[in-house]
């Protein structure tokens, strides 16, 4: 299983939220210094956000960003404010490793379909955020329908991999909640990067045994919660 450790931008600086609340946020300093830090502790790829784009400035961090990607040269996965097909494809070409679509892909399903057909389905991930099993969109505020029959449906479309967010648990450092991860892996055939809520070894060991694809470490990471080199020992 692939650890990811969160570089979430917002306003230029790495951060941390809690349930996804601008002002809750919690910042730890340069983006690429956070990156650098955690690939020297053994990662081997990122999961970086641009909140700025996710609150409706998708331009703001871009070239930050690029940099990143470009510096860095491993395995990134980038979502945020991507808004169109357009700005999917112009990230893509920048070099990440795949474009995490989710509210956007909510409101325009096809867009999966046009995304993997043009750059390789592992190119294109979809994004379930889940709130008491609904999927949740623009900023978690509101819900669009069953989370495991949008998740069924991005693969059908075309979608390469799924990001399952747990909203309920997400940045609150208390664990995973391991029943809608366990349903939500059984019920597609595509792999899974679960986040929200990874906050010990145990629950590292959990989903590895449920067979995600990757675990996303947020804030537990970063308050020191979890260990990165524990969370890599119980990964594999």
């Amino acid at each position: 299983m692939r650890i990811f450790p969160a570089v979430d931008i917002l306003e230029g600086r790495c951060v941390q939220l809690v349930q996804g609340k601008r002002e809750s946020a919690t910042a730890y300093g340069d983006p690429l210094t956070c990156a650098q830090r955690w690939i020297d502790a053994g990662a081997e790829a990122l999961h970086v956000v641009n909140l700025d784009g996710a609150f409706g400035n998708s331009a703001k961090n871009a070239d930050l960003i690029r940099g990143l990607v470009k510096e860095t040269g491993i395995e990134i996965e980038l979502g945020g404010g991507i808004r169109s097909v357009d700005d999917a494809a112009r990230w893509i070409e920048t070099g990440v490793s795949r474009v995490i679509l989710s509210t956007f892909a909510i409101k325009e399903p096809e867009s999966i379909r046009t995304l993997s057909q043009e750059f390789g389905s592992e190119r294109v991930m979809a994004g379930v955020d889940a709130k008491d099993g609904q999927v949740a969109i623009h900023g978690w505020q509101e819900t669009a329908g069953d989370y495991i029959g949008w998740a069924q449906r991005f693969m059908q479309l075309g979608a390469g991999s799924l990001l399952y967010t747990n909203v309920d648990v997400e940045g609150l450092q208390g664990g995973i909640a391991a029943g809608p991860v366990r349903r939500l892996i059984g019920s597609v055939k595509i792999p899974v990067v679960v986040a929200g809520g990874v906050s010990s070894r145990g629950d590292v060991v959990l989903l590895r045994e449920a067979g995600a694809y990757g675990a996303v470490l947020g804030s537990a990471l970063y308050s020191g919660k979890i260990n990165l080199s524990e969370a890599l020992e119980e990964s594999r």
